[in-house]
C-alpha cells in the first residue's frame, strides 16, 4: 500500500548567499516515514532558492558558486528590479540549478551514489524560508 511523509525544513540563513547540506535531516525524514521503497522529494518553497544533489566538498562549492555568479551576475539593471525588488539574479540562479530533486529510496535509505549529499542553495536569504520533504512508497 503506497503511504507518504510530509516535513518542512525552515531556513533563515546568515548569509545572503549561502549553500548547506540538508542530507541528515532528509534521512530523518525517511526514517520518521517507515517508508523502505519509493521515493523522496527534496523542493524549495520559495523562487530564490534552489536543492540540488552534488558532492559534498568545499572546494565544488565554490566553484559551484563562482561558475553562478558568472552565469547570472548581480545587476542593477535587470527589468525585474523595476518592481521595486533588488534579487533579479538570485532568481536566475535559482533556474539554473533548479528548485527540486527526487531521490529513489532503497531498503529504507536514500539511494544516492557513494559521494552524493543533498544541499539546500540560498540565493537571496536572511529571511525565512522553507523546504518540503516529501516521502512516498511503501
Amino acid at each position: 500500500m503506497m503511504r507518504s511523509h510530509t516535513e518542512y525544513l525552515t531556513f533563515k540563513t546568515q548569509k545572503h548567499r549561502e549553500y548547506v547540506n540538508i542530507t541528515p535531516q532528509v534521512e530523518a525524514a525517511l526514517a520518521k516515514s517507515g517508508i523502505r521503497e519509493g521515493m523522496i522529494l527534496v523542493s524549495a518553497m520559495h523562487i530564490t532558492a534552489g536543492v540540488w544533489v552534488n558532492d559534498a566538498d568545499d572546494g565544488l562549492l565554490a566553484d559551484i558558486d563562482e561558475w553562478l555568479d558568472k552565469l547570472a551576475p548581480f545587476r542593477r539593471d535587470y527589468r525585474h528590479h523595476r518592481t521595486g525588488e533588488s534579487n533579479g539574479d538570485a532568481h536566475l540562479k535559482s533556474l539554473l540549478v533548479h528548485h527540486e530533486v527526487i531521490v529513489p529510496v532503497t531498503a529504507a535509505k536514500l539511494d544516492l551514489g557513494p559521494w552524493q549529499q543533498i544541499y539546500y542553495a540560498e540565493f537571496d536569504g536572511q529571511r525565512s524560508k522553507r523546504v518540503i520533504i516529501k516521502v512516498m512508497g511503501e
